[in-house]
């Protein structure tokens, strides 16, 4: 049931003092988009009569179907407290559709949507919640981003070592005033990483607040001085940042996950889920982990994922069942990283644990020992096989995986492996400082 009707946000524009509204959406490669009205607009913002030229979009539409309208999900109106508070800004996140009604195919958040209407259809409803991680580097004498940090800190230090600790207490007081609920806020393992974790909600929610947190964590550091990113592996030699994805399945208000019976107290259907996720995770993985930088993360020796694995304990696999039973049971997929987009990360997630349950697919044996210690022969004979090697692998394996590319659509499908294709032709053809250095001379 909504929160807001269209009078609410009309009188909190009014009675709050706010001048200005920006318009949200993302597009099919995860930037969050805006227009920006005034007051005097949000009638007509409200009235769905807010319209943008798809054709600037990356991913949307042709110059010659170029009009879309902005609908406004009435929930998401909040004020950001960063901006002034006298003539405040605030924003509604919106869906896109078509002039003549129809919900726009290209549109990530509508993908996701589809998606949990399969999963209502079912019975179920999904829960998400993603742990941030993401760095803040020093910026120079010209405000240009470096990969310096000055950070000497570790895993959960803090101040003095911790250089960040100012700025992420400053983003977690901003985000609870726009109604999230901070579970936990830390220095991670590498100097200048650092990890926000906010309570799970529904998907479409969390997806939400994955957005609007990039844009929270990326301003408040502009406006320290510093420079935030959630580029995947900004620095060689160090861990990267992830996007550890908790995922639950409810129905009739229980967790369908938990089943004190079972040895480790996991039901059938969570089974099935971590079987459709192992099934489809090779397919998954141009979403899950989109830039040529993501396979930078995803290799041995660094903490992150990569071999198909699953384990309750075990976190060198690539699915993981933290402690928590009963309401708390979840499945933790820890290959996706921060620059995915989070709606099509979830869409595809989803999809995936609902073919395992509806094909009542059965997960291979739980893998207990570290697999990153373990030879190649020794993988092979146990059956684990690994994540793709480079966005072109991964790309490739997107377009064979019937069940991705059905839940992703055929628009968002088609634009997105074009948009990767043309991304990983310019990272092959580029001739890198690495390659001068080490060629230049010998030969």
């Amino acid at each position: 049931m909504s929160r807001y009707s269209k009078e609410d946000v009309i009188r909190m524009v009014r009675e709050g003092d706010v001048e200005f509204i920006r318009m949200q959406f993302t597009d099919i490669f995860g930037q969050l988009k805006n227009v920006a009205i005034t007051a005097s607009q949000i009638e007509k913002a409200v009235n769905n009569e807010i319209m943008i030229d798809g054709s600037s979009i990356e991913g949307f539409v042709r110059i010659n179907e170029s009009d879309q309208c902005l609908r406004p999900d009435l929930d998401t109106f909040t004020i950001l407290p960063w901006r002034p508070q006298h003539g405040k800004v605030a924003r509604l996140i919106c869906d896109v559709y078509n002039p003549d009604g129809t919900p726009f195919a290209g549109d990530p958040r509508g993908v996701l949507k589809k998606v949990l209407k399969k999963a209502a259809d079912m019975g179920y409803s999904f829960n998400v919640g993603p742990e941030m991680e993401f760095f803040l580097f020093q910026t120079d004498e010209l405000g240009r981003p470096t990969t310096t940090t000055g950070d000497e800190a570790g895993y959960f230090d803090l101040g003095p070592l911790d250089h960040g600790e100012s700025t992420r207490r400053e983003i977690c007081m901003s985000l609870e005033l726009m109604g999230f609920e901070i579970e936990a806020s830390h220095h991670e393992v590498a100097a200048g990483q650092h990890e926000i974790d906010f309570k799970y909600t529904d998907a479409l929610t969390s997806a939400d607040n994955i957005m609007t947190f990039k844009l929270a964590v990326k301003t408040l550091a502009q406006k320290n001085g510093l420079h935030a990113t959630f580029m995947p592996k900004p620095v060689f030699g160090i861990n990267g940042s992830g996007m550890h994805t908790n995922m639950s399945l409810f129905k009739d208000g229980k967790n369908v996950f938990a089943d004190p019976a079972d040895k480790r107290g996991l039901s059938r259907e969570a089974y099935s889920f971590i079987a459709g996720i192992l099934a489809h995770v090779r397919g998954m993985a141009a979403i899950t982990n989109p830039l040529v930088n993501s396979y930078k993360r995803l290799v041995p020796g660094y903490e992150a994922p990569c071999y198909l694995a699953w384990s309750a304990s075990n976190r060198s696999a690539l699915i993981r069942i933290p402690a928590a039973r009963g309401m708390g049971t979840r499945v933790e997929l820890r290959c996706p990283d921060p620059s995915c987009n989070p709606y099509l990360n979830m869409a595809v997630c989803l999809a995936a644990g609902l073919d395992g349950i509806e094909k009542g697919m059965t997960p291979p044996d739980e893998i207990t020992e570290n697999i990153f210690a373990m030879d190649g022969a020794t993988r092979a004979a146990r059956g684990i096989k690994s994540l793709p090697g480079t966005l072109r692998e991964a790309i490739d394996c997107l377009k064979a995986d019937k069940v991705i590319c059905g839940a992703l659509g055929e628009h968002v499908l088609s634009q997105y492996v074009e948009g990767k294709e043309k991304e990983w032709d310019a990272y092959r053809t580029h001739v890198s400082q690495w390659e001068i250095e080490r060629y230049l001379v010998m030969y």
